[in-house]
């Protein structure tokens, strides 16, 4: 059984190693095809039905890509789609959800001095709130609000900042946000999945049989396909944020979220723009720096504390916690953890140039340290990556303390 926590880890890095790679293959093709969208010129003598042409070099070689506004009269014998990037990086990422937060549900999903329920409690939450949201956002889409793009746009930012607050008010602040940007991320590939590609495929049909395309279908998937263009790079923040306490452990961490999709706007508007030949908005440098310093600012205001009937329950240990704290070894390698470790992972970090305890992992009581078993008994048992460079002079004696503890406690 002891070995199981490194099997458990590394299938956790194998499939996020899947979400990156495939990440980067579903944003580079987006941010590519918007770009060469934006860029179209309309030349003369182009084949009838084309909207625009484009000249691009890379590798060595020149390529003359045409854009047709709806479809060419012909079906052509070679067509690529562009879908499994994102199908796969959903299912990817809807994976580690289920590996980290799922699996993991009662140390990175429930806080109970936020909401105090079990973990299956939080995970058919987590569900649903990922279902809502598609379902909300597809009927707006749905309704004559799609004929205005920017009502529409301001709107999915409200559902957004809602969401935001929401989470924090249900999960653990690193779950809150990591879960705004799988909610923004199903949005986006629930988008490809129920519309762009289904509305894609009438139009095949339609060539296939002879028929003239509506050019409805296409308009349709563009506003889609825009909408995520602009989600894109929050998405990633949001997805990176668990690594930063600053940005989810802080007491305005929702409103940083939200900020944030105003950033991933002013980004895009800037290249977007520059894509299109329409100059470039200079402008939107400022805007994005403004919004930096204004997140950086809301990260440093102290969060509230819990009260002392909080901080008692907060002590009360669960059964697998309390199968840590009573296994043989334990009273020892907290000795170890406290004197080794919590001069970075403290309530109040001493170690100069940290401000808060890495991954917001505190180990202070022990409490704490049964909670964080699993994470102590691989970072500094199993492997060496803590502390870093080994800056405390952990013994390798205690090192294997450690390992003696944590098997001794799951070997039962």
């Amino acid at each position: 059984m002891y070995a199981f926590p490194i099997i458990w880890d590394w299938i956790a890095f194998a499939v996020r190693w899947l979400h990156v790679i495939t990440g980067i293959a579903w944003i580079g093709s987006s941010f590519y095809f918007v770009a060469l969208d934006l860029g179209l010129r309309k030349v003369p003598n182009l084949p009838e039905g084309a909207h625009g042409e484009e000249w691009q070099v890379h590798g060595g070689g020149f390529y003359h890509i045409q854009k047709y506004l709806v479809a060419p009269e012909q079906m052509p014998d070679h067509l690529v789609w562009f879908k499994w990037e994102s199908y796969v990086t959903w299912l990817s990422g809807f994976t580690m959800l289920a590996i980290v937060y799922y699996a993991g549900a009662d140390l990175f999903l429930v806080d109970r001095h936020v909401l105090d329920v079990p973990s299956w409690v939080a995970i058919l939450i987590s569900l649903a709130s990922l279902s809502v949201g598609w379902l909300l956002y597809d009927n707006l889409c749905k309704s004559k609000l799609a004929e205005n793009p920017t009502t529409l746009m301001v709107l999915l930012f409200i559902i957004l900042v809602a969401m935001a607050w929401g989470y924090t008010q249900v999960f653990t602040g690193r779950a809150a946000l990591l879960h705004l940007g799988a909610f923004t991320a199903t949005i986006m590939s629930a988008n490809v999945f129920f519309v762009i590609i289904p509305n894609q495929k009438i139009v095949v049909a339609d060539l296939k049989a002879g028929r003239t395309p509506d050019p409805k279908y296409g308009k349709i998937a563009k506003l889609r396909s825009t909408h995520n263009n602009y989600l894109t790079l929050p998405v990633l923040f949001l997805m990176l944020s668990n690594h930063y306490p600053l940005a989810f452990g802080t007491q305005y961490n929702w409103l940083i979220a939200s900020l944030v999709f105003l950033m991933g706007v002013t980004i895009r508007h800037y290249f977007n723009t520059m894509h299109a030949r329409k100059g470039e908005p200079r402008w939107t440098w400022l805007a994005t720096a403004i919004l930096f310093i204004l997140i950086a600012w809301l990260s440093t205001v102290p969060a509230s504390q819990p009260d002392a009937a909080e901080e008692e329950d907060a002590a009360t240990l669960s059964p697998v916690e309390m199968q840590f704290a009573s296994a043989e070894g334990f009273s020892d390698v907290a000795d170890t953890v406290m004197g080794r470790c919590s001069m970075c992972h403290a309530s109040e970090v001493f170690w100069p140039g940290l401000h808060t305890a890495p991954k917001g992992v505190v180990l202070e009581t022990e409490a704490q340290i049964a909670a964080h078993a699993r994470e102590i008994y691989l970072q500094a048992g199993r492997s060496h990556a803590m502390p870093p460079g080994n800056v405390t002079d952990i013994e390798p004696s205690e090192r294997q303390m450690i390992v003696d503890w944590y098997e001794a406690a799951t070997r039962g």
